[in-house]
């Protein structure tokens, strides 16, 4: 039977269910539950027609005007994106991370958390997204293809060998292509598709995050939250805290 956890906020009440398919990510958001480590927490970064962010831990109690956004529990948890079949549609409550630069296996937080709100898009939208992502999946192939092979293109270029460096980026193209493939289709799925067209939620950030449960209840809560005012670091200009229970089965 599923999970279901109750996140009381100054704005309302939030339900959601936390997926079986991520397994990591559900136990370890029912343990922070149950241990209390949230409650008290912000949501603490708030972007209208994007996402409310919460669970940072340094949150609980913090100042006005404190930046907030680096706290967690001492750990983080392996990914478990499956963009296919848990996406970003809105009402999604998906793992915060540090960027891909310092975290290229995408480990979530963990405890800050993030829910969905975003915009309905339209079909021919959703296109040009999709080639905007499956160039980006090839550079990225591309610059670990090149970071890879550092030290030859290195000495290519001490030598002013030209030729090599054209034959050896021409190779690391294709394999860059190859390697896309490899990984997947970066077109969206029917059911992604009927999501984003009529419901709304970022498919851009499908494949990069965790996506670990819905709000089942509440989502109108959600919309009052990403619509309030804000400051510096996207903070809220009123708190929004938080207190977490797991609702009996």
């Amino acid at each position: 039977m599923a999970t279901h956890i109750r996140i009381i906020t100054t704005e309302g009440t939030i339900t959601v269910r936390l997926y079986d398919e991520t397994p990591l990510h559900r136990d370890n958001f029912i343990k922070l539950v149950k241990e209390g480590t949230l409650n008290g927490t912000l949501f603490h970064r708030v972007i209208k027609d994007f996402m409310i962010q919460g669970g940072d831990p340094d949150s609980i109690g913090a100042p006005a005007g404190k930046m907030l956004g680096t706290g967690g529990p001492g750990y983080t948890i392996p990914a478990e994106i499956n963009a296919s079949q848990l996406y970003h549609k809105r009402g999604a409550l998906s793992a915060a991370r540090l960027g891909d630069d310092m975290n290229p296996q995408r480990e979530s937080s963990g405890s800050q958390f993030y829910i969905v709100w975003g915009k309905v898009y339209k079909e021919p939208e959703l296109k040009q997204l999709e080639k905007q992502l499956a160039m980006q999946q090839q550079q990225a192939a591309f610059n670990a293809l090149t970071v890879e092979h550092s030290e030859t293109i290195m000495n290519l270029r001490r030598n002013r060998d030209r030729e090599g460096l054209q034959a050896l980026q021409d190779e690391l193209i294709a394999l860059s292509k190859k390697r896309c493939q490899e990984m997947g289709s970066c077109e969206f799925t029917a059911a992604q598709r009927e999501a984003y067209t009529t419901l709304g939620g970022t498919p851009f950030l499908d494949g990069q995050y965790t996506v670990f449960g819905e709000v089942t209840e509440g989502l109108d809560v959600v919309e009052r939250i990403q619509a309030c005012e804000t400051l510096r670091g996207d903070r809220p200009k009123q708190d929004v805290s938080m207190t977490f229970e797991l609702v009996e089965a």
